[in-house]
C-alpha cells in the first residue's frame, strides 16, 4: 500500500510531553464499530467492558538502554533494541561509521567492543560481569526521538516511563497503552468481572523508526522477542471459547497475540521472535477489542490501528481527536478502545 495514505497533518503541540496524573483521568475516544465516536476517561473503562472479557497487558520493563560515550576521542551514541544474549545487544550507532568491528567503545566505566556493523546498526558485547546493573548505573532512558528532541530525560521518566504492569526487565521503549492504568483502574475492572493476564514482548527502538519506503510491501520491521506462557495461551482460548472477548492493552500485546495465533484462531504458547507487520487487509485472529494511544502519521502503529478498525474510521477518529485537542503518541494520555466487527 501506498505509504501516504497514512499520513495526516498533525501540530507539533499536540504530542505529549509528559503524563496526565493520575494516569486513569486521561481522555480516552471510543470508537465503535459502527464508527462512532464517544469522548470518555481511561477511568471509564469497566462500564465499556463486559463481565467476561480478558484484559490482556504487556508486563515488559523499560531498561536505560541509552548510552553516551567515546571511541579514542570520536564521541559515540547507542541505543540498544535487542538482546542477543547476557553480554550482547544489538543497537543504534550514531555515528555508525565510526563504529568498526574490533573497536572498543567507552561509557564512563563500561566497555564494549563492536563485533559488526550493519548501516546504521552495530553489534556490541559488553565487557563486564553483570550488564544489567553496569546499565543501570551508566544508561540513560531512552525516550522516544519525537519527545527526546523537544527535551533531556530526566529523573521523573525513570517512574513515569513505566506501567503498572511491568515486571520483566528488557525493553527499550515503554508499551505505552499501559502507562494509563492504575491501581484503582484494575480493581475496578475486576469489580466488573473482567479478567487480567500479561505476556511479555521486550518492546525494540525499531517500533519508532520512520518509515523510509513509499510501499507498505517494502518495510522491514525489526524483531521483537516475546513470551506467551502455556497457561496464559490457555487462559485466553478458555475466555473465547465462553464468549469473552480478548482485549489487548496496545499493539504490542495485539502483535504477540496474533503471531501466536494459529488459522483456526487458537493461540498456541509463544517464546521467540515476531517481526509481525500488520497493514490494512490482514485478517485477525485472536484479539477482537484494543485499547491504544493514537500514533504518529505514516507510523507502522497508525498502519496497525487502520488495519484493526478500518482507514477511514481512523482518519475519522483521529480528525475528531486533533479537533479536540486529544494528545499523541507516548506520553499521550489520550487512548482509543474500540470493537473489530
Amino acid at each position: 500500500m501506498d505509504i501516504s495514505l497514512f499520513d495526516f497533518e498533525l501540530p507539533r503541540d499536540r504530542i505529549a510531553l509528559r503524563p496526565v496524573s493520575p494516569r486513569d483521568q486521561a481522555r480516552l475516544l471510543r470508537v465503535d464499530g459502527g464508527g462512532g465516536l464517544d469522548d470518555r476517561h481511561v477511568s471509564d473503562l469497566p462500564d465499556m467492558l463486559r463481565p467476561g472479557d480478558l484484559l490482556v497487558s504487556n508486563d515488559t520493563r523499560v531498561i536505560p538502554a541509552r548510552l553516551f560515550g567515546h571511541r579514542g576521542e570520536a564521541k559515540i551514541e547507542i541505543t540498544l533494541h535487542k538482546r542477543l544474549d547476557a553480554a550482547r545487544w544489538v543497537a543504534f550507532a550514531r555515528p555508525a561509521k565510526k563504529c568498526r568491528p574490533g573497536d572498543l567503545l567507552e561509557f564512563d566505566g563500561l566497555s564494549a567492543q563492536v563485533e559488526q556493523r550493519d548501516g546504521a546498526e552495530v553489534t556490541v558485547r559488553f565487557l563486564a560481569d553483570d550488564v544489567e546493573t553496569a546499565l543501570q548505573q551508566h544508561g540513560v532512558m531512552p525516550l522516544p526521538p519525537y519527545i527526546a528532541a523537544q527535551r533531556p530525560a530526566d529523573a521523573r521518566d525513570l517512574e513515569d516511563y513505566q506501567t503498572i504492569f511491568s515486571e520483566k526487565k528488557g525493553a527499550v521503549a515503554a508499551p505505552t497503552a499501559g502507562l494509563h492504568f492504575t491501581d484503582r483502574l484494575l480493581a475496578g475492572l475486576k469489580a466488573r468481572g473482567v479478567a487480567q493476564t500479561t505476556l511479555t514482548l521486550h518492546v525494540g527502538a525499531g517500533t519508532f523508526l520512520p518509515v523510509k519506503v513509499d510501499n507498505t510491501e517494502d518495510h522491514r520491521m525489526h524483531a521483537e522477542w516475546g513470551e506467551i506462557t502455556p497457561e496464559v495461551a490457555r487462559q485466553l482460548n478458555e475466555v473465547r471459547d465462553r464468549g469473552g472477548r480478548i482485549v489487548a492493552v496496545g499493539t504490542t500485546s495485539l502483535r504477540l497475540l496474533e503471531s501466536a495465533a494459529d488459522e483456526q484462531s487458537r493461540i498456541q504458547p509463544f517464546r521467540g521472535d515476531t517481526d509481525i507487520f500488520i497493514t490494512p487487509g490482514y485478517k485477525f485472529r485472536a484479539v477482537d477489542v484494543l485499547m491504544t494511544n493514537f500514533h504518529l502519521p505514516k507510523s507502522t502503529l497508525f498502519m496497525l490501528v487502520s488495519a484493526f478498525c478500518g482507514l477511514d474510521r481512523m482518519q475519522a477518529a483521529y480528525a475528531h481527536a486533533i479537533a479536540n485537542d486529544y494528545r499523541f503518541y507516548s506520553y499521550a494520555m489520550p487512548a482509543c478502545c474500540f470493537p473489530l466487527l
